[in-house]
């Protein structure tokens, strides 16, 4: 399907969050000065024009003009490519090697669907899963990004006011973070807080390690304000 560009914030949002399902999402940044996205705008609309998945979404970002959004992905050069599925930042490209693209795109169309609970299917299809299969599911997704948020909604949409705070902190300390909304799949959530030995969300992870909710980030910062550079290079 033809790549979309993005026009405003709210349509963003609607891509990204209530028509996602289980698609895989393909923000593409450019800018209309820089010559390397003048050499992948042919490029990328000819692999969204022939692409005959309608499981894949090509977006189109100019990161002049939809500042909230190059924000919220952290995009200080372009062309930058990020590659999303059910909330989980898969890949992030900074990169004007049409090669390069194409293999993270062809490698993240490959990589199994985590966590997705397609329409009509319910509690039954969960139970299903083992206590293994579970954890083994949960192991993978708390790695799935060197920081990875649990929270109710997405970044650009939360849905509770603590996780609002805590991409609100992430943000302010240029914290780069996969994330994955807890609202959308039970199995994950009832089942994180045993994993963590935690009760609520928002959870945050750093390289595979539970750091703790909201309070516990806001403490650790206190105590130091390079808690996140710290804890990322320690644990790396």
């Amino acid at each position: 399907m033809p790549a979309i560009t993005i026009t405003d914030q709210d349509q963003f949002t609607n891509l990204t969050t209530s028509e996602a399902g289980s698609k895989l999402i393909v923000l593409y940044f450019r800018t209309n000065w820089a010559e390397p996205c003048k050499q992948l705008d042919v490029l990328y609309n000819a692999i969204a024009d022939d692409s005959s998945s309608e499981e894949v979404s090509f977006l189109t970002i100019d990161a002049d003009e939809l500042g909230d959004i190059v924000e919220l992905f952290d995009v200080s050069a372009v062309p930058y490519f990020v590659i999303i599925r059910d909330g989980t930042i898969l890949r992030e490209l900074s990169t004007a090697d049409p090669k390069e693209f194409v293999t993270a795109l062809d490698e993240c169309k490959s990589a199994p669907v985590e966590g997705y609970e397609s329409e009509g299917e319910g509690e039954d299809e969960e139970e299903e899963e083992t206590k293994e299969e579970v954890e083994a599911k949960l192991n993978k997704l708390v790695s799935a990004a060197p920081v990875m948020l649990f929270m109710k909604g997405s970044p650009s949409e939360p849905k509770c006011g603590f996780s609002r705070q805590i991409v609100g902190i992430l943000r302010e300390h240029q914290v780069r973070f996969g994330f994955f909304d807890i609202l959308r799949d039970s199995t994950v959530r009832e089942n994180l807080k045993n994993f963590s030995d935690w009760p609520t969300f928002p959870q945050l992870y750093i390289n595979g390690e539970f750091q703790g909710g909201l309070d516990i980030i806001k403490e650790s910062l206190e105590d130091d304000p390079e808690y996140f550079q710290h804890t990322i290079q320690q644990q790396s």
